[in-house]
């Protein structure tokens, strides 16, 4: 009796491969409406309950100038505290010059405008460290889902194009989809001190999406 073949043909196999990949981006620029602030105080002594003294008090009338200026105490945390011995170094002898006692602050501002005011407030209160300023969104999700949207359509009108360039039919629905991840968005950022105050420039924020897709075609 017969039962038929399972085999699949040489044409059906090559059909099955004709898979092409393709990968596509989206970027969306949003305007920051977020900005974080790493400042703290720096203090030096040779007894070191000196030095801790200094610095304890000196951040304390920071955290009090940033809170006259409207920040809430929520939005201002401590993120690195630290007690370094320093050194010097005569005719190649070391020789102990103190303790270094460092605070750093990092407040989450959620007006741009006031950025250099909270800063320009921070120094005049005593911080002597301005390590750095970061710009985001508050809502970084919902321009993700735009450029995923875009990423997808990038993706498929490359598709397209390679498809009509080998005369073949595609498929438009994609039978896999990846996520390419990457670097988190990057925000490059410019401050200068003046006589009136420091002036911030928080430039736009582009946030790029990648993916990778799987599309199969018919020649």
């Amino acid at each position: 009796m017969y039962y038929g073949s399972n085999s699949i043909s040489d044409d059906e196999r090559q059909e099955e491969e004709r898979v092409m990949t393709v990968t596509g981006e989206g970027i969306v620029t949003a305007e920051p409406n977020v900005a974080e602030v790493t400042l703290g105080v720096v203090t030096e002594n040779q007894d070191l309950a000196t030095a801790q003294q200094q610095n304890a008090e000196a951040i304390n009338q920071v955290i009090q100038a940033l809170v006259n200026q409207g920040i809430p105490r929520q939005d201002i945390q401590t993120v690195d505290y630290s007690i370094t011995p320093q050194y010097d170094y005569v005719d190649g002898v070391q020789q102990f010059r103190g303790y270094q006692v460092t605070h750093l602050l990092r407040i989450s501002v959620d007006e741009i405008a006031t950025v250099g005011r909270v800063i320009d407030s921070a120094v005049e209160a005593g911080a002597n460290r301005v390590m750095s300023i970061e710009f985001s969104v508050s809502h970084p999700e919902v321009f993700y889902q735009i450029g995923l949207t875009r990423a997808m359509e990038d993706a498929l009108a490359k598709a397209e194009t390679l498809a009509e360039t080998v005369n073949a039919e595609l498929d438009p629905l994609p039978i896999k989809i990846e996520e390419l991840t990457g670097d988190s968005p990057v925000m490059y950022q410019t401050f200068a001190a003046s006589s009136g105050g420091t002036s911030i420039e928080p430039g736009q924020l582009d946030i790029t999406v990648r993916v990778r897709t799987k599309y199969r075609y018919v020649e």
